[in-house]
């Protein structure tokens, strides 16, 4: 399991490796085809910032080398805001007094309906709180099936499960895909985030990414908070050793990773720390030049003309017309999660996608394949 590994990873002497790199350290990263996370380290480092327009070429051209002029397109479908959790960044948290809803199998019906009807979305993510009493794997489960014959790729973003019932999504319910956010890797600071609830058990968290694979979980997400710890350079390193570790593990599935810079929540929170669009510029380069092949993805978190520059130098899919609260596509829903930044529509996305010569794509797997 990685937590074992990661328990061989110093935070601090990484923090202190980072910080003492060097332009040599850059220029030797930048000149070789296949990086360690020690280049990658590099390439997210002070050091680098002078080669941030270096690095946008490169991550440009080995994007297009990969993926073409292409954009995939999904859209998050809220079930459930309920949660048993503590987290003090979250909106959806237990002690928030929020109108709380879980959609019933009619109300789920009625949101792939309002899908539809914004556009020929098949890449679906389906989220709920934590609260398995209310939205746990029977829950879940029945909703992937109301789902499936709306759209061909359903993925999920749920409390971590155990590994025969991640099977038992993917074997019974057509499950593509997991995304999972670590939250951070800092094991003491992680449970000054998530007090109480299951969340709170970090080990169980991560080691979750193991079960995945072990399931046979086609594609796994994975991503950090930004903002959420002080050091997020070390944050997203260990998310790369942690990629690294699941590719050679699990190498029959897909990774996907995710940079959100956290947002004001429900409940007053604050991130510790705020990420510029040039930080996230350079990470998300450093990340395409780390590793070809995986799929980076933005959400409406960020703004529609960073998205759309963005796109066209290292980032790979995104979401569209996204509603962040449940029963939020086809009518008035709840509290949302975060407030989204890009609220155009899904035409509006993909009219701007398409002129600047990129072609988005809405379908890339089928139900035949499962």
């Amino acid at each position: 399991m990685f937590s074992e590994e990661l328990a061989k990873i110093s935070w601090d002497d990484t923090t202190r490796q980072i910080d003492s790199m060097t332009a040599k350290d850059v220029e030797r990263a930048l000149s070789k085809d296949h990086l360690d996370v020690k280049d990658f380290m590099a390439l997210i480092s002070p050091a680098a910032e002078p080669y941030i327009e270096t690095m946008a070429q490169m991550s440009q051209r080995i994007t297009q080398e990969r993926f073409g002029k292409t954009i995939k397109m999904y859209i998050p479908l809220y079930l459930s805001n309920e949660c048993t959790n503590y987290c003090v960044y979250c909106g959806f948290q237990y002690k928030n007094h929020i109108k709380r809803i879980t959609l019933t199998e009619e109300q789920i019906r009625q949101e792939c309906e309002a899908i539809r009807k914004l556009g020929p979305f098949e890449n679906v993510l389906l989220l709920t709180g934590e609260y398995p009493a209310v939205a746990g794997v029977d829950y879940i489960e029945k909703a992937l099936k109301i789902c499936r014959p709306y759209f061909n790729n359903l993925s999920m973003e749920v409390m971590p499960l155990k590994m025969r019932d991640y099977k038992r999504l993917v074997d019974n319910a057509g499950l593509n895909g997991v995304t999972c956010f670590q939250e951070t890797y800092h094991k003491a600071d992680y449970n000054i985030y998530h007090p109480h609830g299951m969340k709170s058990i970090f080990d169980w968290r991560v080691n979750g990414y193991d079960r995945m694979g072990q399931a046979g979980v086609y594609k796994i997400g994975m991503g950090v908070l930004i903002g959420l710890d002080k050091h997020w350079k070390t944050d997203i390193t260990m998310l790369a050793y942690h990629l690294r570790y699941l590719q050679k593990m699990y190498w029959k599935s897909c990774f996907s990773v995710n940079f959100p810079r956290m947002r004001p929540a429900a409940g007053g929170y604050q991130p510790n720390v705020v990420m510029s669009q040039k930080e996230l510029a350079q990470l998300t380069f450093a990340f395409r030049i780390f590793d070809h092949d995986v799929d980076i993805s933005y959400s409406t978190r960020e703004e529609p003309r960073f998205r759309e520059n963005m796109m066209k130098l290292g980032v790979t899919s995104m979401s569209a017309g996204s509603k962040t609260d449940p029963g939020g596509y086809s009518k008035d829903g709840a509290t949302e999660q975060f407030h989204v930044s890009d609220e155009r529509s899904p035409k509006e996305v993909t009219d701007d996608i398409r002129s600047m010569g990129y072609e988005p794509v809405w379908k890339d797997w089928d139900k035949v394949f499962d």
